[in-house]
């Protein structure tokens, strides 16, 4: 029997492709012989290149705002060999409308959250599903659309990412396997737990005999960060910021467990079956994106109005801050629970 060659496209960020993984599996189990390609920009193909499920993971050269055609037509003309049958546009973007077009499967799936689809979306795809309710839980907008293919949500939702496995010793001498790694950075200044929190937490932790090893995302503002932790905690072990992703995906595979409040690294150590706990101060950080995690794994403070649509802003501004109201003892005595149940 012939496969059916399906191209799933997602042109978004790290954590939505981490995501998307439940719904990938469910083409490849719930689809009779299909042979799976995904298509990302070249920076977060290594979250998905060493799943044995997907044939081929298609990593795109992507200048955010440009168009290089020198890159981007080859690229096209070698995904047009493939012949597929059909392709899903998760992403739902212009990028990844015109590339299904591009690629031409004769069957052409992806979204929309408006009543009337833009022009290109009707140019681009041979089907649209018009979501109803874009605020709903990504999972739920994923198998929303993937039910035109009668492609169901399973029971049980799982991320999974697998991590190239090579010796982080050669970037980190010495490096402490089995540590508790706390990220402390995060995409937004008003989702990061304050630094004197971080410091208690290292504290109460060390005292207890705990290992913890910080790290931040590579950028300006979260390294600036990190640099200040050393100064408030500098007995510490820190790991240097790194670009590399799957340097960073083999750094938490070597943990027994990541704590953060960043949503993006929260999946990946989920999808590479660390035990997480995340911080979130804000209702949009993880109760959209990922449902799936359950209140065992996460600590939140109450709704705060830096998170109300009015005042959605970048930073906090109210005097007492969400996530200063988080307290690292609540933080500790969490961790110590979580270490006791991952040991036994």
């Amino acid at each position: 029997m012939k496969s059916i060659k399906i191209l799933a496209i997602q042109f978004k960020y790290l954590g939505d492709a981490a995501i998307l993984t439940p719904a990938l599996k469910a083409l490849v189990t719930q689809k009779t012989n299909v042979e799976l390609h995904v298509l990302v920009a070249a920076e977060i193909a290594p979250l998905l290149k060493n799943l044995p499920w997907i044939k081929k993971v298609w990593a795109m050269p992507r200048h955010r705002g440009k168009l290089k055609l020198s890159l981007t037509l080859p690229f096209v003309q070698a995904l047009r060999r493939e012949k597929f049958d059909q392709s899903v546009d998760f992403g739902g973007n212009d990028r990844g409308a015109l590339m299904s077009y591009l690629v031409g499967a004769h069957d052409r799936l992806g979204s929309t959250n408006r009543d009337d689809p833009r022009w290109i979306q009707r140019i681009c795809y041979t089907q649209i599903v018009k979501h109803k309710n874009s605020n709903a839980p990504y999972f739920d907008l994923h198998f929303e659309l993937l039910n035109i293919w009668n492609i169901k949500k399973p029971n049980h939702l799982k991320i999974e990412i697998a991590s190239e496995g090579f010796d982080i010793n050669l970037i980190y001498k010495n490096f402490p396997k089995n540590s508790i790694i706390c990220h402390i950075t995060t995409s937004q200044p008003k989702k990061d737990w304050p630094l004197i929190h971080w410091q208690t937490l290292y504290h109460l932790s060390h005292q207890a005999g705990l290992k913890i090893i910080f790290s931040s995302g590579p950028n300006e503002r979260e390294t600036k960060l990190l640099n200040e932790l050393k100064i408030l905690a500098p007995d510490a072990d820190f790991f240097p910021p790194v670009d590399e992703l799957p340097i960073f995906l083999n750094f938490l595979k070597n943990s027994k467990l990541f704590i953060s409040g960043d949503t993006g690294p929260f999946h990946f150590a989920e999808g590479l079956g660390v035990p997480v706990l995340g911080i979130f101060g804000v209702g949009n950080s993880v109760r959209q994106v990922a449902p799936m995690y359950s209140e065992d794994k996460i600590i939140c403070s109450g709704e705060c109005l830096c998170d109300s649509v009015k005042n959605n802003t970048n930073v906090c501004s109210f005097s007492k801050s969400c996530m200063l109201s988080i307290k690292p003892e609540t933080v500790f005595e969490k961790m110590k629970e979580m270490l006791k149940i991952s040991t036994n």
